[in-house]
């Protein structure tokens, strides 16, 4: 069968983005995000958005998923996977080739491999709104989600009438979102560097993200509203530089620090891969040299 998704995954510094940017505009198709801190807004440089790479000999590729929410909201999988699956079905219903590509290996398994994930938090504002409903109104709110109503206590006791109406609408959009996920049949290529480039790629893009303003950005954050812990909490550059401009660290330590743990973090993404592919997920590894093979056999495939 032809495959339907195009993903392109890769450690930091990889040069993933790139590629899978010159085969979308080769192929007609559209990019889709997966990276968690690049959904947030005005978190530019930091989470290395490069905007500028996604027009290339003056064709500019769509992209979805970045610029999605503010910095203050906690995104998670369950919202990926969610928008992820609407944006693949208007895509494919048009005829796009989607092309999923970044390096967070959660986000990537939550669609390759079809996570079940339930609501990810507790609708408290739902359960308000039965709380201020008459006994009568919930009963009849019960019998319309579920009208082969085999225990008829559920009907007597407030709480339980409350309870029930929880599950079963918790059991409705369950049912809904099963039936909303697309069959999904992807080619996933893999984007490897030798180790000692990738070091020097990581290095290097660090340097350059500093000269262009990331420290201004976590300023101007900190500045919106946004805590020295929240901006801790998104990792890397913004923990760093948040103890930086606190006067936690100097300079020179912020930038040490920050360069061995961007290192780390790609050996970290690399051992996900491998784990991707130990869970049955087929990786076919390219260099960031190797755009041909790989245009190649996506035509081939698709």
């Amino acid at each position: 069968m032809s495959k339907n998704l195009i993903v392109i995954l890769g450690p930091t510094a990889s040069g993933k983005t790139h590629m899978a940017v010159r085969l979308a505009l080769d192929l007609q198709g559209e990019i889709i995000s997966a990276d968690s801190r690049q959904v947030y807004k005005r978190m530019d440089i930091g989470t290395g958005k490069d905007l500028d790479q996604y027009t290339v000999g003056g064709r500019t590729v769509k992209y979805h998923l970045i610029d999605v929410v503010e910095p203050l909201h906690e995104f998670n999988v369950y919202e990926f996977q969610r928008m992820f699956y609407g944006i693949f079905s208007e895509l494919s219903a048009k005829r796009v080739t989607p092309v999923l590509v970044g390096g967070t290996g959660l986000y990537l398994e939550s669609v390759l491999l079809g996570y079940d994930l339930p609501a990810a938090t507790v609708d408290e504002p739902f359960r308000e709104i039965l709380e201020r409903r008459s006994t009568e109104e919930l009963q009849k709110e019960l019998l319309h989600l579920r009208p082969q109503l085999h225990n008829r206590t559920d009907l007597e006791d407030r709480e339980r009438l409350i309870r029930a109406i929880e599950i079963e609408t918790a059991r409705l959009k369950k049912a809904e979102a099963e039936r909303s996920r697309p069959d999904i049949d992807a080619l996933v290529f893999g984007v490897k560097c030798e180790r000692a480039a990738l070091r020097a790629r990581i290095t290097q893009r660090l340097k350059e993200r500093l000269s262009r303003g990331m420290i201004q950005e976590v300023e101007n954050l900190h500045r919106e509203g946004l805590s020295w812990e929240r901006l801790e909490r998104f990792g890397l550059e913004y923990r760093y530089i948040a103890q930086y401009l606190q006067g936690k660290l100097s300079l020179a330590e912020m930038t040490e620090k920050l360069n061995t743990a961007i290192h780390q973090f790609a050996k970290r993404q690399e051992t996900w891969f491998r784990r991707m592919e130990k869970r049955g997920i087929s990786i076919i590894w390219i260099s960031p040299q190797d755009y041909d093979v790989m245009k190649e056999t996506a035509l081939k495939s698709l």
